[in-house]
């Protein structure tokens, strides 16, 4: 703890990097809480979800989902990098090119390692409906590397906002969504077609991001932070209890509707909430991590923010699947989630997951550095091997 605490230079942001990485371990945390199977007669998993059953957790999913904060801290991130490099000469072509290469390659690393996997473990035996539960869950959180992709290369048009209208630059996006959602959901919703609500997936989740552009702009300060808040909390509360948004945040089987794919109105009421909480909390986060304690966790998790994200659905899944072997429903496993009994199992298995997801990250941590190593042929391979797993994931193979 010493030596990173030694290697940590003094102009160091340390509230950016714990919000960082509170918001990163919030999804392994969902997901392993969350994400159930079921078995059927053939002893096949399949995805369920504890919020089928136990719709008064959905509350727990305001916490847990931290995607506000994730995309707040990415702005602020981006627009810094993005200073330094065309501050150094560097074209905005080539710093995107970076910047989209280091999100890439985890990403092909870990679809194409489980394609490699996939004929072995259906030659041992694991049922094909298995494999293509464990392909969905391992692709479904790569949804946010793509829009994260696009949001990031919007940087150069979000500093330019940032800079001529400041905090006010994010409120086009909150109206862009809140129109979407009002003929969705509004009088006329019948005649609507059901991909309008794909308009909310760009300006739902560069909401957050532009503000954290403004934020890295200095264009976001405390008095602004109070009214996002207040306002965020006050919206948050109004779309719950007047206009009948679901409470969970995440998507819940059997839900006629959703707030997260695409995101709603709601989706923004709360990121702004959150966002108004970091600024206000910065100065107090950067006091806290000033302990080496506190600060060397926050860095190795930085590190491993691309391995983390990519590997933990695999992590869970190295202990479901071959508990589905086993004569019986396991407990907080493979046992059907719908009981307070099955989450505190679930609690207990989250152990092993981080166990199990702390082993994958030695192994699979290279997969974020450059791949300087690697000869145009096996790059090739690795494209194919993940493009061919995507298709097998998404039903299309």
């Amino acid at each position: 703890m010493r030596s990173i605490e030694d290697r940590t230079p003094a102009h160091r942001d340390r509230a950016i990097d714990g919000l960082r990485a509170l918001a990163l371990l919030s999804v392994p945390t969902g997901h392993w809480l969350i994400c159930g199977f079921t078995r059927d007669t053939n002893g096949a998993l399949h995805n369920a979800s504890l919020l089928t059953a136990l719709r008064g957790l959905a509350p727990a999913t305001w916490v847990l989902q931290l995607l506000g904060i994730f995309f707040l801290v990415g702005g602020h991130a981006s627009v810094l990098s993005y200073r330094r490099a065309t501050g150094r000469g560097v074209s905005t072509a080539r710093w995107l090119g970076g910047r989209l290469a280091r999100l890439g390659r985890p990403v092909i690393g870990v679809t194409a390692v489980w394609a490699a996997l996939l004929p072995s473990l259906h030659g041992l035996g694991v049922p094909i409906a298995t494999l293509r539960t464990a392909a969905t869950l391992v692709i479904q959180p790569l949804w946010f590397v793509g829009v994260y992709a696009a949001v990031t290369a919007l940087t150069p048009c979000c500093v330019r906002a940032a800079r001529r209208l400041g905090a006010w630059s994010a409120a086009p996006l909150l109206v862009s969504v809140a129109v979407v959602d009002l003929l969705r959901y509004g009088p006329y919703a019948a005649a609507v077609p059901g991909w309008l609500g794909l308009l909310n997936l760009l300006p739902g989740w560069l909401f957050a991001y532009q503000l954290g552009v403004c934020w890295g702009e200095k264009r976001l300060e405390r008095r602004a932070a109070w009214v996002l808040l207040a306002g965020g909390a006050a919206l948050f509360a109004l779309l719950l209890l007047a206009f009948g948004y679901p409470a969970s945040m995440v998507g819940v089987p059997g839900q006629d509707r959703t707030n997260s794919h695409p995101p709603s109105l709601l989706v923004l009421a709360l990121a702004a909430a959150q966002s108004g909480a970091a600024v206000l909390l910065r100065d107090r986060l950067a006091r806290l991590l000033r302990r080496p304690a506190l600060w060397a966790p926050v860095v190795v998790i930085n590190l491993c923010a691309m391995t983390i994200l990519c590997w933990h659905q695999t992590a869970m899944l190295a202990s479901a699947v071959p508990a589905a072997c086993f004569p019986g429903a396991v407990p907080g496993l493979t046992a059907v989630p719908d009981t307070p009994g099955w989450l505190l199992a679930r609690l207990a298995w989250t152990a092993l997951f981080a166990v199990t997801l702390v082993l994958l990250a030695r192994l699979t941590r290279r997969f974020e550095a450059p791949w300087t190593g690697a000869s145009a042929v096996r790059r090739t391979a690795a494209a194919l091997l993940a493009a061919g797993f995507a298709v097998f994931a998404l039903g299309l193979a």
